[in-house]
């Protein structure tokens, strides 16, 4: 591969250099409302977020401003905020409760990795294999996992926050009388405002940040011992962040690349249907492998710092377009915000109750999940039991275990469909087609010659079709089989073609195919002596096909 070709193959072209093209003063002043706009919504998720995967509210801010600056400066989108998202809640805490915050760093290194790779090799196009049940099935489970992890801090329960659905449900058993009163009417007040806060305010005033403002001031004001940021994690520290080097596990290190790709999988699928939602609002085009190599160098450079995976977030990206994000000169302009806060505010988010951070991830798990049961009655029962099982295993024990099935299942069911829909069918002068080329209309068919057509794929799933053909013909000592429905011609149809030659001829019959195109023509090209076939037995029509026949029969 040429130089020039290595440079095309691995393109990096941040959307940012496009768009800072004819930029202009009126552009600037849309993106820095929209940044600040975003930026107060970020402030309040990007703490929430951080704590209940485990680790210090501060994590979630570093990983909002590191990430959310990389990701808008050298992503391949115009309009999405990147940084610390739910999806991530339920695999950092498993993380972070077994092997502990420094491999949940390394973690994130190599997912970062791995998203580059992704990008660098053109994956940017992964979304299309996850089946969109399989997504709607580990979305609504992360969902209820969040919904159910932040039950200790709604409720102000005086235990420590278990690890997994059982242990969860067990808690909340036995502990759920011991509520603290003032902790429960704090939250269930900030979460009736997130939920009921008027659509045309929250525009200028997010409903998160008002809800955080307020319950903080009332917890401030009114006598009450409710858990802040300040009793359990000492405030947050005021500066910016520390350089911290990793340092590699060896011993754990094979265990980690399993939460790793797992990282990095969430990650891509978070960040590239971010991406299409944004397209879908905007009218742009996004570049898929740019966005995950940007991707891939945040999530790299932020463990150095502290922060946690990071990904595009949906609910910011909406509230940038919606007012008036139009470059990612928006998503830098929030995370300076955010590095404002941190360098002059940040004493104050001791004050801060544990209480409305827990109601801002119900509300989030209440609006991430998708509820929409009357269309998910229109769904096939394939795509349903994937959606279930998905949803099930995502809940009952991790999102690995849940995407692995999920996939396997998807995967299962997609052949069965594919083999359903392709078959071996006989060429009969009542069935003429269209297309007089392949078609047998006003073709003879001579007396010791079949024929026969190929539809739909094939594959592994339904190259057995084939065995059924040697007893369909009969007497005839030529077999035509016509592939120009062929679909899809993978290695097991090629070995299945080439058993049905060698059978055929050993009852003296001879075998002919004709119609292939595309890359089936080019394999049954190449592979004609593997397959025993002679030359002239490769035939591009119908018609060409039965004078081959006539000379065969003649001879």
């Amino acid at each position: 591969m040429s130089a020039d070709s290595l440079i095309l193959f691995f393109k990096f072209r941040p959307r940012l250099i496009d768009t800072l093209k004819g930029y202009r003063i009126n552009d600037l002043r849309d993106d820095a409302m929209a940044g600040l706009t975003v930026g107060i919504v970020a402030l309040p998720l990007a703490m929430a977020f951080a704590i209940a995967s485990g680790v210090s509210p501060q994590a979630g801010i570093f990983t909002a401003i590191i990430a959310g600056f990389l990701i808008s400066a050298l992503g391949g989108t115009n309009a999405c905020i990147g940084g610390p998202t739910g999806a991530f809640i339920v695999i950092l805490f498993g993380i972070v409760s077994k092997y502990g915050f420094a491999n949940l760093m390394i973690c994130t290194f190599m997912a970062g990795v791995m998203l580059v790779l992704m990008g660098l090799l053109r994956m940017g196009q992964i979304i299309k294999y996850f089946p969109m049940p399989l997504v709607i099935g580990f979305t609504n489970g992360i969902a209820v996992m969040i919904f159910l992890t932040q039950m200790k801090d709604f409720f102000g329960l005086p235990v420590a926050a278990p690890s997994g659905f059982f242990p969860t449900v067990e808690m909340l058993k036995n502990h759920l009388a011991s509520f603290d009163p003032a902790t429960l009417g704090l939250a269930a007040a900030s979460l009736a405002l997130i939920l009921f806060w008027p659509k045309r305010l929250n525009k200028f005033l997010p409903s998160p940040f008002v809800a955080l403002i307020l319950a903080t001031l009332v917890a401030a004001i009114m006598p009450w011992d409710v858990a802040t940021i300040g009793s359990r994690f000492g405030g947050i520290p005021q500066g910016l962040p520390e350089f911290r080097p990793l340092t590699f596990d060896l011993e754990h290190f094979s265990y980690l690349l399993t939460p790793a790709f797992t990282i990095a999988l969430l990650g891509a699928i978070e960040s590239l249907l971010c991406a299409v939602a944004a397209d879908q609002m905007t009218g742009t085009k996004h570049n898929s492998n740019q966005e995950l190599i940007a991707q891939g160098i945040a999530n790299m450079v932020v463990p150095f710092f502290g922060g946690i995976p990071a990904t595009g977030a949906i609910a910011r990206t909406g509230t940038n377009i919606q007012n008036g994000g139009k470059t990612p000169v928006a998503g830098i302009v929030h995370a300076v915000l955010l590095l404002a806060v941190i360098l002059v505010a940040a004493p104050l988010a001791q004050y801060i109750p544990l209480a409305v951070l827990a109601a801002i991830l119900i509300a989030v798990s209440l609006k991430m999940g998708d509820w929409n049961w009357r269309e998910f009655r229109l769904y096939p029962k394939r795509d349903l039991i994937v959606m279930a099982v998905t949803f099930g295993l995502t809940v009952v024990f991790d999102l690995t275990v849940a995407v692995q099935i999920g996939l396997l299942l998807a995967a299962v069911f997609f052949i069965q469909r594919m083999a359903g829909a392709s078959g071996i069918h006989r060429l009969r002068p009542e069935n003429a087609q269209a297309y007089v080329r392949h078609s047998i209309a006003g073709k003879d068919l001579p007396e010791e010659c079949a024929a026969f057509r190929v539809e739909g794929a094939l594959f592994f799933g339904a190259a057995d079709r084939l065995d059924l053909l040697v007893e369909d013909c009969g007497d005839a000592r030529v077999v035509i089989l016509q592939l120009h429905r062929m679909v899809l011609l993978d290695a097991t149809g090629m070995m299945a073609l080439g058993a049905l030659n060698d059978r055929l001829a050993v009852h003296g019959k001879a075998l002919i195919l004709c119609g292939a195109g595309g890359d089936a023509a080019r394999m049954v090209h190449h592979a004609r002596e593997t397959l025993h076939l002679h030359p002239e037995n490769v035939q591009p029509d119908l018609e060409h096909s039965l004078r081959r026949a006539r000379e065969l029969l003649a001879a």
